[in-house]
């Protein structure tokens, strides 16, 4: 349903921690002119966790209002109790969201069973297209492969972000490739899992490089392995340097370099601190984007 290259996009905000809506609208202007395929809103990278509810929606409400249906918007509605997910998503709808993205609840570590019943009932809930988000990393809690297979057969499931391994990605599209998209939610191993059946990748490095991401990310589609490495050899400095810190921290600054928003971001997240400083702009420059 959703290909390409689909930017996790940073929240803007003004040095006091407020937002930022104009600052929005030259991101959302930005991300078009350079062949973003679909945008993000309020996901991890977006602060998500930092925004009370009428923030979040306001935020997914404007950005659909600034793309008017250039290219898709997914709004991150994920939260660790499903009444809060069931909110955000249905609200997200009622914005005017093309589909939703949902991290597996965080911290309370439910079982695979819960996970289960938790998607369920949220896509039973609210017919809107929805992307299941697994990053055990970030949440102390793993959706094995069997489960998402499960969740497969949900309709209005259309896919999955996988934000662990190549190998599991892999084993994703081997299982149920056929009944949902599989997404990469890791840059890094993007190109990668595009070339062996993924179908896009959920970016942060395509804040900051919009354009190469999407080239990338068309090139593996077609299946052009040498175009893909070429790309994405330029990007490999950036996809490392942009996690020197927790994201979005240095993702949020090099949006920053570039002009395009204010240096903003909220407790508990600080700035980037300035010894990684040299490094994001080495890789900024390396990815031809200063």
């Amino acid at each position: 349903m959703f290909r390409g290259s689909m930017v996790a996009l940073v929240t803007p905000m003004q040095a006091d921690g407020a937002l930022d809506f104009e600052a929005l609208a030259r991101l959302v202007e930005f991300h078009i002119e350079n062949g973003t395929d679909a945008i993000v809103a309020v996901g991890t990278t977006g602060e998500s966790a930092t925004l009370d509810f009428e923030e979040h929606i306001r935020v997914v409400r404007r950005t659909v209002d600034l793309v008017k249906g250039r290219v898709p918007v997914i709004a991150g509605t994920g939260a660790n109790s499903t009444t809060e997910a069931l909110h955000l998503t249905r609200r997200s709808m009622e914005a005017g969201a093309d589909a939703c993205l949902l991290v597996t609840p965080y911290y309370n570590k439910p079982t695979q069973e819960g996970l289960y019943r938790h998607y369920q009932l949220i896509a039973d809930s609210v017919a809107i297209p929805q992307i299941l988000y697994n990053v055990p990393g970030r949440t102390a809690c793993d959706m094995k492969p069997e489960t998402v297979e499960r969740l497969a057969d949900i309709p209005n499931i259309v896919g999955i972000k996988e934000a662990s391994t190549l190998e599991r990605i892999q084993e994703l599209v081997r299982r149920c490739g056929d009944r949902m998209d599989i997404y990469s939610g890791d840059d890094g191993i993007g190109a990668e899992a595009i070339l062996g059946g993924a179908k896009g990748i959920i970016s942060v490095a395509a804040n900051v490089a919009p354009r190469a991401m999407h080239d990338l990310c068309a090139a593996a589609l077609t299946g052009d392995r040498a175009r893909t490495e070429a790309i994405n050899g330029r990007l490999a400095e950036l996809h490392k340097a942009l996690f020197l810190e927790s994201n979005p921290i240095p993702v949020k600054w090099a949006v920053n370099q570039l002009g395009l928003i204010p240096p903003g971001i909220r407790l508990p997240l600080t700035p980037l601190s300035e010894p990684f400083q040299p490094a994001v702009r080495a890789a900024m420059q390396q990815a031809g984007v200063i």
